[in-house]
């Protein structure tokens, strides 16, 4: 049975989708936070990369997670470890968290902790190299990774998500002595793209490149924000 792609509805659902995502971050906004969507492709690294930012950061910032994961918490567990607040959402047949799940999150957050004392929201969205980037959750930036275990080509191959991501980190570099890719070959073909995007190579294992994403974090929540103050940030 051939199936036909109706292009009215589909504008339709990111429409709708749209007006929930300005809904959301108007929330944020009026709570003085910044939310920073994190997507990738499966296994590319989203909870490690995670873990050692709240390791790195939580002391100096107040961060809160919202984990998106198809069936189970367990993302979410590793994650609460940390002793920030981890709102867990499970999309089930979905393969991208929505503004609506994102708004169900908040609310869960609101009876978790007081939203104005956060500084930042960290979004784990759901593996997937494609709708994530389609469907905006009311994020003030999009983080996309790459692992180097996935190639030089992907950005070529699966466009939207390096055209939208306004941070590139190359994960896992410090499998680089064993694989046949090159890290300058993959940022170049984002950039063919993506001219302005900020660009990391960063290995949660080792920690290599770290302290530049930690510092590109820093800045958007000083800027993202400029109503609320971050003086201990300075």
């Amino acid at each position: 049975m051939h199936q036909t792609f109706d292009a009215a509805l589909g504008i339709d659902l990111l429409h709708v989708n749209q007006t929930g995502a300005d809904h959301n971050r108007a929330h944020f906004d009026r709570w003085g936070i910044t939310c920073l969507n994190i997507m990738s492709s499966p296994g590319a690294g989203k909870t490690a990369l995670l873990e050692r930012t709240l390791a790195g950061l939580s002391g100096e910032l107040a961060i809160a997670v919202i984990e998106g994961d198809m069936t189970t918490e367990l993302d979410a567990d590793r994650l609460r470890q940390y002793d920030v607040p981890v709102i867990a959402i499970n999309t089930g047949r979905s393969c991208h968290l929505d503004a609506k799940m994102v708004a169900g999150g908040l609310h869960t957050l609101e009876h978790t902790c007081d939203p104005q004392a956060l500084d930042l929201v960290l979004v784990e969205n759901v593996g997937n190299l494609v709708c994530p980037a389609e469907f905006e959750v009311g994020e003030h930036a999009k983080v996309a990774l790459l692992s180097l275990t996935e190639g030089e080509d992907k950005p070529l191959k699966y466009p939207i998500m390096f055209q939208e991501a306004d941070c590139l980190l190359i994960t896992k570099i410090d499998l680089a002595p064993y694989l046949e890719v090159s890290i300058d070959q993959i940022a170049a073909n984002v950039r063919q793209m993506n001219p302005d995007v900020a660009i990391f190579a960063v290995s949660a294992k080792t920690g290599a490149g770290l302290e530049d994403w930690f510092g590109w974090v820093r800045d958007r929540v000083q800027r993202s924000i400029p109503a609320k103050s971050h003086a201990h940030l300075s």
